[in-house]
């Protein structure tokens, strides 16, 4: 069966995209259709807040782009020599936290520099705001802009046209429901009750819930492995 992945296509080394990959391997055929376009923003601000480790308690990270965003200005930063002599040990000594259980962590110690959190125009403010009711400071900064990727509506509107209404079509982020969730039901007409929709994780869920979606399925974790096994289900 075919099934619609709206996300960008990952760069792999080794081989094909691994969602593609395991929903081969289930027997299903996908196809990958980026949703998103990201612009980086405020890179100089923030390659200098790098500059400044003393002044920060650690680093936090919610997205991939967050951290290419600090990739960024390390490999462009004209300081490299300072970063790798110095400043690279000493963020070494400071907790770095990225999305799970271990940012619960944080709120143990709150006698602490702020954190500084690199994120996104359109973040959720379910962490900031946990953090705030904990007492643990945080320094936000935007590093990016998210928007609706410029190629979106023709690349779904060719898709649907040369294979037609897909078995299944899943989501990855919540700015993904909203950028093209209309259009698919508009594309897909009388047929849209025959689709199942699947999600990456519970707030892509219950942003498609909002929707008045119906979620067939949502991968137990937001893994290429666990999302094309609960599709599967799905699909039976």
């Amino acid at each position: 069966m075919h099934v619609l992945l709206l996300k960008e296509p990952r760069e792999e080394a080794s081989g094909p995209d691994p969602y593609l990959k395991e929903l081969a391997s289930h027997g299903h055929k996908a196809t990958l259709i980026p949703v998103l376009s990201f612009k980086f923003v405020s890179l100089n601000t923030l390659a200098d807040k790098l500059f400044q480790p003393e002044k920060h308690g650690g680093l936090i990270f919610t997205s991939p782009r967050a951290v290419e965003a600090v990739k960024m200005c390390l490999d462009a930063e004209k300081r490299k020599e300072e970063w790798n002599k110095s400043l690279r040990d000493q963020w070494n000594t400071k907790p770095i936290y990225v999305v799970g259980k271990a940012t619960a962590a944080l709120g143990e110690d709150t006698n602490i520099p702020p954190f500084l959190f690199p994120c996104g125009s359109i973040k959720r403010e379910v962490l900031p705001t946990a953090l705030r009711e904990k007492g643990v400071p945080l320094e936000t900064l935007t590093v990016y802009q998210t928007s609706e990727h410029p190629d979106l509506e023709r690349n779904l509107n060719n898709f649907f046209t040369e294979q037609g209404t897909p078995a299944c079509v899943a989501f990855f982020s919540p700015s993904g429901v909203k950028f093209c969730l209309e259009l698919i039901l508009r594309l897909s007409g009388d047929q849209r009750t025959q689709i199942k929709f699947a999600a990456i994780g519970p707030t892509t869920r219950d942003a498609m819930a909002a929707e008045g979606l119906c979620v067939s399925c949502t991968a137990e974790k937001p893994t290429a492995e666990h999302l094309a096994a609960e599709i599967s289900k799905a699909l039976m």
